[in-house]
């Protein structure tokens, strides 16, 4: 089985910034996957610093994270109980739960592997709920982050960029067995950004690791000469799309 852990533990070299300027997920997102869920025990899956835990015990659910990366546990210790593993190879030691969430984090984790661990540590009826925040920036903002990695991304819509994500995750559940039919919910929303804030964004974002500190420098100027461009702000229009299924 290939492991994407190496990339996944990646974002933890800017876990504050990422607890601090990563987008949370719509409340009808959260309020969906409660309602379908049987009970409130509620199994978060590379839950990173903790932003959609948070959501979900705002809702009122018991919430136990999972997280490959020891540094983003740590900030989301801060009010969450979280074992540190690679998802694939955590241990449910006999305990069930309602719901197994992943918010923004199933990529990283082998689609099959991860859909026949949530089967074990989900009760019958337990939804297994997969969710991401889609962006689609304006292509000023966009284009100077886009072109550095290679001038593809952003020129086209993001939300068929990420469609092999939510095949990945449905052929998975049902590769894995134990799960009825995938269901898609998408929701739409918006969220005004300004300079700084979309610039303390960037650098959370997994390609911008790889690029060397010159070219870092070179997207952060350039995005933000965009953004002075549009007033020194911009509205970014998101689609949260969750992949959905219950326990047979």
């Amino acid at each position: 089985m290939p492991t994407l852990e190496p990339a996944a533990r990646s974002f933890g070299a800017e876990a504050d910034r990422y607890d601090r300027a990563r987008p949370s997920y719509p409340a009808a997102a959260v309020d969906r996957i409660v309602a379908r869920s049987p009970g409130p025990r509620v199994l978060d899956v590379g839950c990173g610093t903790g932003i959609s835990s948070r959501q979900f015990q705002a809702a009122g659910c018991r919430v136990l994270g999972v997280e490959v990366d020891a540094r983003m546990a740590s900030i989301a210790r801060n009010g969450l109980d979280v074992e540190v593993s690679a998802f694939e190879t955590w241990d449910p030691a006999g305990r069930e739960f309602d719901a197994v969430v992943a918010g923004q984090t199933w990529h990283w984790i082998d689609p099959v592997a991860g859909a026949a661990k949530a089967a074990e540590a989900l009760r019958p009826g337990g939804l297994i709920a997969l969710f991401w925040n889609v962006m689609q920036p304006p292509p000023e903002v966009f284009a100077p982050f886009g072109d550095l990695l290679g001038g593809t991304l952003g020129k086209r819509p993001m939300l068929d960029t990420y469609e092999v994500m939510f095949s990945n995750a449905t052929n998975g559940i049902r590769d894995a067995g134990g799960f009825g039919d995938a269901e898609d919910w998408r929701f739409e929303w918006e969220r005004s950004y300004t300079r700084q804030e979309w610039l303390d964004q960037l650098p959370t974002f997994g390609g911008y690791s790889h690029l060397a500190p010159a070219r870092q420098t070179d997207v952060l100027t350039a995005s933000g000469a965009a953004i002075d461009a549009l007033g020194g702000s911009f509205t970014m229009p998101y689609t949260t799309v969750v992949v959905a299924a219950s326990r047979s």
